[in-house]
């Protein structure tokens, strides 16, 4: 069987391809802790500056795989997604990569896909690729910064896509800010390439205090906005609209929702 996560250096740069083409590139928690573990070895290796994470096949991720992850989401642990010896990709539980990461993003780009570009320090995407923040339509919430990252980087938009899951296309999201540029579609992977080589060209000790000094700027709303969403998240995972969302989406029908 092919590997979930493809890890390939590419000089001081680190491609982390994921690769369930045929799973809508869903990330289980397979998928999860292997890029947990990428960025663990990019913030390692000397030689290596910059990451690249992409998706291999038609489309960048689908989202969550929630057959894969629900359960330990459900005890309240969040953490144990993340393996002891990774990394956390979206900066919201965990401690994230001291190092610079540029997303390509193509096809779709459903919640997680956006919470990772959210976090990361760039992003590239096709033309034609569309976006989602569908949680609160399937009864559950995001668990990867969108709750805060979102109106705070995209405004009104944020807020907007946040609390409707509407669906937008990647001239909108160009627009709003929550990518860096479009490009003709094929070519969102080498462009984020191109970018991250400009990045890893300067001086990385300095590029990392940049970085960290930026991340220091929100670190306060991070840890409140998931200080909040672990108060919230048994509520919420155990509540029948939860259980409404996850039977329409798999019916494929209009989901009925109680609030309880």
């Amino acid at each position: 069987m092919a590997d979930e996560v493809t890890i390939e250096e590419d000089g001081p740069l680190l491609l982390i391809g994921v690769n369930r083409p045929d799973a809508h590139n869903l990330w289980n928690l397979e998928v999860i802790q292997a890029v947990c573990r990428a960025c663990k070895r990019l913030a390692d290796a000397e030689h290596l500056r910059v990451g690249v994470i992409f998706g291999h096949g038609r489309l960048f991720t689908a989202g969550l795989d929630l057959a894969s992850v629900a359960p330990l989401i459900a005890t309240g642990d969040v953490g144990a997604l993340f393996p002891e010896d990774g990394l956390d990709p979206w900066n919201f539980f965990g401690e994230p990569c001291p190092k610079p990461i540029v997303v390509a993003v193509h096809g779709r780009c459903n919640t997680l896909g956006i919470e990772l570009a959210l976090a990361s320090q760039l992003a590239v995407a096709a033309e034609g690729t569309r976006f989602a923040q569908l949680e609160v339509a399937r009864g559950i919430f995001p668990l990867g910064g969108a709750t805060f990252r979102l109106p705070a980087r995209l405004g009104a938009a944020g807020m907007r896509y946040l609390l409707t899951a509407e669906l937008f296309d990647a001239d909108a999201a160009l627009k709003a800010g929550l990518v860096n540029e479009v490009v003709p579609e094929g070519r969102h992977l080498d462009r984020a390439i191109e970018i991250a080589r400009l990045i890893a060209a300067n001086a990385p000790l300095a590029v990392q205090a940049a970085l960290a000094s930026a991340r220091a700027a929100e670190r306060a709303s991070r840890d409140a906005a998931s200080a909040v969403l672990l108060e919230w998240n048994q509520t919420v995972l155990g509540s029948r609209d939860a259980a409404e969302g996850v039977s329409a989406f798999i019916e494929r029908r209009d989901p009925n929702f109680e609030g309880r």
